[in-house]
């Protein structure tokens, strides 16, 4: 018997995101004990002539849905796509480059802040900020500092998990390497290991034909560090496993921490 598209989604499990629930879904959710809200952070920004601007905002999602789904008690919220990545005017680090989205600090500290207070106000306890991007992880820090010292009558937290990022960056360099890639083609932006990620994750981001072909793929390019023309699906899911598992034990050591 042929299912329609319509039917088949009513009869889907409940999604772990915030956004493909209603709000009385969400509301029962977090009466039976789906209390942790993880909010993306990812950034529009170049990753060189092979990779898709919104790289980081599909892979902070993809990953946050595989976490969530480990902790058994997460709402992934939506994805935070406007971040700081420079100066505008002259511009400064990826907004040389062309489809780069910048916002200053402040205005980037007060979206994580709100989107932060509108979850507690719903009934959230633990408040998980994941940030896909190098530039901004200070940033979460101090959100989550802030909002601790107000809260610490009440049982919410705000967890900034810098494990997350480390080991998307540390973790997987240092896996990549113990497999014999060295450093000049792991690379730090759009290089072996940034690459590689995507192909695992939603290979429509990766254009394969710029890495087959004699396109220059350095510096001028946006590509740093590194080269990516061995990049592979079989090494982005070794470092896909790798940032869930390291995330997902980061989050219950925090939760496990929390003041009742």
């Amino acid at each position: 018997m042929l299912v329609s598209p319509l039917a088949a989604r009513a009869q889907a499990p409940a999604s772990v995101f915030l956004e493909e629930l209603t709000w009385t879904e969400l509301r029962d959710a977090i009466a039976s004990g789906k209390t942790t809200a993880i909010v993306p952070i990812g950034g529009t920004e170049q990753s060189g002539p092979a990779i898709v601007l919104g790289k980081h905002n599909e892979r902070v999602k993809f990953l946050s849905a595989r976490i969530a789904r480990q902790l058994g008690s997460a709402i992934v919220a939506p994805v935070v796509a406007y971040v700081p990545e420079g100066r505008v005017d002259p511009p400064t680090s990826h907004m040389r480059f062309a489809g780069t989205i910048t916002i200053p600090d402040d205005v980037f500290e007060r979206t994580l802040e709100y989107a932060a207070r509108s979850l507690r106000a719903h009934g959230f306890r633990d408040i998980v900020l994941l940030g896909d991007h190098g530039g901004y992880q200070r940033d979460l820090g101090q959100v989550a500092e802030r909002l601790n010292r107000e809260w610490a009558a009440s049982p919410a937290r705000v967890h900034a998990i810098d494990e997350y990022y480390r080991a998307s960056e540390e973790g997987f360099a240092r896996l990549l390497r113990e497999r014999g890639y060295p450093d000049s083609e792991i690379g730090t932006h759009a290089a072996l290991a940034e690459t590689s990620l995507p192909l695992a994750i939603d290979p429509g981001a990766v254009r394969t034909e710029v890495l087959k072909s004699d396109t220059p793929l350095g510096a001028a390019q946006g590509v740093y560090g590194g080269n990516p023309r061995r990049a592979s699906a079989q090494l982005g899911e070794l470092g896909a496993d790798l940032i869930v598992s390291r995330t997902v034990t980061a989050i219950q050591a925090q939760v496990a921490r929390r003041s009742p």
